[in-house]
This record gives C-alpha cells, structure tokens and sequence, in this order.
C-alpha cells in the first residue's frame, strides 16, 4: 500500500503572495485616485488594475513591473475626454493597444531606449506639475478646471475656500495629514507596510468626522461599455498615436529602472511590448482607463520581495475579489485623501534632485527639459514632448557638427594645428579658411587625435592642403 505525500510549495510562492498583498494595498487607492483625477468613473480604474495583473501579468516579457493606471497619463486621459468625449476612451484605447502590439511584433520597442533622457524627464515633470495644480481642488472640496490656463487662474479662489470653508479647512486638514502620515510612517520600523496605505487609514478615519466629499465604487460591470466604432476620425486616429507612444515609453523607461532594483530576468522590450499592447486592448474593448507598467508599484513588489510574476498577477485577483465583495470600504474614503496621495505621486514626477543634478552636469541638456516640462504645462502633452524631441534632435545635431581649430605658434618656424570635434563638410568652408591662414613655417603639425568624426570631404581637403603646403605632419588618431 503507497502512502501519498503532499509536494512542498515552491520556495518563491510565500514570498510572491506576501509581495502581491503589498503591491495591492499600494494599487488599491491608487486605481481610484487615478480614474477619479482624469474624470472618469473609480471602477474604470480598478478595471485597469485589474486587467494589468491577471492579462498582463501572465504574458512574458518584464518579471517584476506591475501594471496599471499611471499618473502619468491622467493629463492625457482628461484632455482626451474633455476633446472626444468619455464614450470614445474605449476606442482610443483599443487604437493604441493594438499600435503597441504591432511595434513589439516589428521589434521596435528597444529603439524607445534611444529617447533623450532630458525629454523623459521633462514629460514626466511636466505632467508631475500639472498633476500636482489639478489635485490641489480637491482639497478645497472643488471640481478640477478642465485646461491647465483655468487651474492657475482659480488658485486664488481655491486658496480662499480652502482658509474660509468648513469643506476647504477639512479637506486642507485631511490631505496635509495624508501627506505627512505617508512620509514619517518611511521612518518607522513598520514601514515594510505601506505607507500609503496606513496613510489612507488614519486619514479617512480621521475625515469620518468631518463634512467631506467621498468617493462611491459600484459593481464593475455598471460601467463596462462596448466600443462605439462610429466615433472613429482623424482626432481619434491621432490620440490612438499618442496614447500608444507615451505607454509604450513611459512602461519601457519603468523597465529599465526596475531592472537596475532586482538581479532576476531582465525585461525583454519587444515581449513587454507586446504584453502591454494586450493589456490596453482587453482595456479599450472593457472602456476601462488605458495601463502602463507603473514605477510605485513595481518598486514596490521589488521592495517587498517578490522572486516571480506570480505576485502580480495574485495582486490583480486581490483587486478583483475586494470590489466585488467589499465595494462599500472604498466609501469612507475623502476624494482629498486621495488627492493627496496624487500630489505625492505628481511630486515624485518632478524629481527636483534629477533635474538639479542633470542641471549642473550638462546645461544644454537641462534646457531640453525645461523646454518639453514648460511646454506640456502651457499646451499639452504631445505638443510638448515632440517640440522636447525636436530640440533634442538640433541639439544633437549641433554638437555633432561642431570643430574647432586651434593654431598655436611654437616659434617662427614651427606652427601647431590642433583639431577637434567633427569634421564634416558641412564645416569644410571654415577648417579650409583657418587652414589656408596659418602663417608659412619651416614644419607645421596637425593634431587630428581630438577628431570623432572625420568625414570624406574633410579628410581629402585635409591631405591636399598638406600637399600643397609641404613640410606638414599629420598625426591621425590611432585606431583599435
């Protein structure tokens, strides 16, 4: 008679159900704060929470990424709906699921790791800014302005509510002591618990007292909608392109940074590509808010442990089975706690430390960013971050086309050439004019060591010159 013994769990399936219950008390308010800052229903969030573990989670390309509704795209999800309308988000969002797809097929997602760091940067403080002016409303009990031009024309309004109304006081009050919660609960032993999550505890229990907006989440199936196709034109076709690329590079750049936090697989960009583009899809057909691979979240799952994506997608069943049979939770909950938690996310978008840093380092490059960050906050988010790649591209170009040459005299009868930079024929004119002025010597030396580029045009002037004039010694880099 055989005995039947039990196999043992794997040693990583504790530790991925730990991480997954981190990552989903992170997600949770999250989800909802994210849908109800771009004006949309809570539940559409939670959907997208939802889908970005148990759809995206499964599919290989990225280990340890979470995805879900960014911040980053709240900006982008409310001017499209204040332009197109809520009924077309689905459509929109199914367009660029697809558009993501077809670029991990065709092998494109590694050429997203070839945009200028100083343009990410600036997109994502430009969209941390006018993230963090949007949410400061509901702290005065207040509907957000639809443009970023209202938001700053209301300030002082929403300064007086927010000091002369009971709603303004409770909310300032709340969303200040969210804020402080979420930073001193960092500095406690307990902080392996999130403090997000202990900061909207205290805070709602605190807000239950006080004559507060509240959030209400329903059963999701009340706010699914079948993609309407009549809705499709030119407006529609570009905000599918633009949803797509800002995605598709925000979940890109979250890989590379999640790569550098654990020592596992690392992510494959065409595959995480492609799992994205399937998460936005199953989004756009359910009209949910479109996902990307989100850094809080996947830095967190990281920060709590987790060894394989059986974490993620356990987050995403946590989501799903806490809206179906506790919905009514979510309505203790003040919308300027939320906000709060908004703020602090638009804050970590801004990365004053980054852009200081990138700021003393190279000047040029930190102008790209102020340039694309001041753009999205004046017009919008494409307009911004593709006058950002323009002026990354000029700027490329301008230093790849710069040479200078230096003639120093060593004496009368010896002349020293030194050149550097690039040497191409667009500068051909300029090198031939210094050349032809360096006074007549016994020997003259041309330093091309200094040369990172010398192009055809360049290199046949240079040698007829020497010809020409005689006694010349180049020294031309000495190659590997």
């Amino acid at each position: 008679m055989s005995t039947r013994t039990e196999r043992p769990a794997p040693p990583t399936f504790w530790p991925d159900v730990g991480a997954s219950l981190v990552v989903f008390l992170v997600a949770l308010p999250l989800c909802v704060g994210i849908a109800v800052a771009s004006g949309v229903p809570a539940e559409l969030g939670i959907i997208t929470g939802v889908v970005g573990g148990l759809v995206v989670g499964l599919l290989p390309g990225s280990t340890m990424q979470v995805s879900g509704p960014a911040a980053g795209l709240t900006v982008l999800v409310a001017d499209t709906i204040a332009e197109h309308g809520l009924p077309a988000l689905g459509l929109i969002v199914l367009g660029a699921g697809l558009l993501q797809i077809a670029l991990g097929l065709l092998r494109l997602g590694r050429w997203f790791r070839a945009i200028s760091p100083a343009v990410v940067q600036g997109m994502l403080a430009g969209i941390g800014l006018v993230l963090v002016l949007g949410q400061l409303y509901p702290f005065g009990g207040q509907d957000q302005p639809a443009t970023t031009g209202e938001k700053f024309a209301g300030l002082a309004d929403l300064v007086r509510t927010a000091l002369t109304t009971a709603v303004g006081l409770s909310g300032l009050a709340v969303g200040v002591l969210t804020l402080v919660v979420a930073w001193l609960w960092k500095r406690t032993p307990w902080r392996a618990v999130p403090g997000m999550l202990v900061a909207v505890v205290v805070a709602s229990a605190v807000g239950a007292l006080l004559p507060l907006p509240r959030i209400s989440v329903g059963p999701l199936t009340d706010v699914v909608a079948l993609v309407d196709f009549s809705l499709l034109d030119a407006g529609v076709l570009g905000a599918m392109l633009t949803f797509a690329l800002v995605a598709s590079a925000e979940s890109l750049f979250s890989a590379a940074a999640v790569d550098r936090m654990h020592s596992g697989p690392r992510t494959r960009y065409n595959r995480e590509l492609v799992a994205q583009g399937v998460g936005n899809t199953v989004c756009g057909v359910l009209g949910a808010l479109p996902m990307t691979a989100v850094i809080v979240r996947s830095a967190s799952n990281v920060d709590a442990g987790a060894r394989t994506r059986l974490s993620r997608v356990l987050h995403g069943v946590w989501l799903l089975v806490f809206v179906v049979l506790l919905p009514g939770v979510l309505s203790y909950v003040p919308l300027a706690v939320l906000a709060a938690l908004l703020v602090q996310a638009g804050w970590k978008l801004l990365a004053f430390r980054q852009v200081l840093a990138l700021a003393r380092a190279h000047r040029a490059e930190a102008a790209v960013l102020v340039l694309t960050a001041g753009l999205i906050v004046l017009t919008d988010l494409l307009t911004g971050t593709l006058a950002g790649l323009l002026a990354a591209v000029v700027k490329t170009a301008w230093d790849m086309s710069r040479l200078t040459v230096t003639v120093t005299a060593h004496g009368e009868d010896h002349h020293h050439v030194a050149v550097r930079g690039n040497a191409t024929f667009l500068k051909l004119p300029g090198l031939l004019e210094t050349l032809e002025a360096v006074p007549d010597s016994k020997h003259v030396r041309v330093d091309l060591t200094g040369v990172r580029h010398l192009d055809q045009a360049c290199g046949q002037a240079i040698d007829h010159w020497a010809a020409r004039r005689g006694s010349v010694e180049l020294i031309h880099p000495v190659s590997d």
